[in-house]
């Protein structure tokens, strides 16, 4: 998924509000900027670091410019929660995703559950309907274990419930899939921090014994566009 405009190289401030942070540009303006992540960033929020921001493409916005990346060592990294749907969708229209391959239509944002919306609902009519629930990650510990990529990244009760949906859906007959998409390029395998939320480990250990299934994939990261790579293993779940 190609980026609207061309990103704005700067470095940051403060992350603020949940959703506002403050960018210094190489002119050294400093613009705020709308932080679409509502998690604790944790490990993607280190004051200083290189970021990389977005033209609002409304020009009668408030907040002028998007947080798109940051620079995290020599690895970009997407927060941008707003994406992933779109990033998933274009990989799966194009075959990129053998799991998700092979069905005849592909709709976003579909009502189910309670007062829910499924992030991507596929269908066939022989094989019937696929619910797919996109999670974006970005947390990376190295010290604890190089290279695993985790979710979530803070409490989610909103991503509790999305899996207790979903294994319901199964319940109906559906098929139900977990997608987490790392944002980041150097990682190689994934799992759950169940440290920091471990009641979303035990909704998630629930829904993968009632039939949901579970896929990991990172992306290649440019200040051009964001798509998705390579599956990832699943590990310690």
């Amino acid at each position: 998924m190609k980026f609207h405009a061309p990103l704005v190289k700067g470095t940051l401030v403060k992350r603020y509000k949940r959703f506002m942070a403050d960018v210094t540009l190489e002119d050294g303006t400093v613009v705020t900027a709308h932080c679409a992540n509502s998690g604790s960033m944790l490990s993607v929020n280190e004051p200083g670091a290189e970021v990389w921001i977005s033209p609002a493409a409304n020009p009668d916005r408030k907040l002028k410019w998007t947080w798109e990346l940051i620079r995290i060592g020599d690895t970009l990294v997407g927060i941008n929660t707003a994406l992933p749907n779109a990033i998933v969708a274009e990989a799966i229209e194009a075959g990129k995703i053998p799991e998700l391959a092979s069905y005849e239509s592909l709709r976003r944002e579909v009502k189910y559950g309670k007062n829910s919306r499924i992030d991507i609902l596929l269908s066939d009519p022989d094989r019937g309907l696929c619910y797919v629930e996109v999670k974006n990650v970005h947390l990376k510990r190295d010290e604890d274990v190089p290279g695993l990529a985790e979710f979530p990244d803070a409490v989610t009760a909103r991503g509790a419930k999305h899996l207790d949906e979903m294994a319901d859906m199964v319940a109906e007959g559906h098929r139900a899939v977990m997608f987490y998409l790392i944002q980041r390029t150097d990682c190689d395998r994934f799992t759950l921090s169940t440290d920091i939320d471990p009641h979303y480990g035990e909704r998630f250990k629930a829904a993968r014994s009632n039939g949901v299934e579970a896929i990991a994939y990172d992306c290649s990261i440019d200040t051009d566009a964001v798509t998705v790579r390579s599956a990832l293993p699943i590990v310690g779940l």
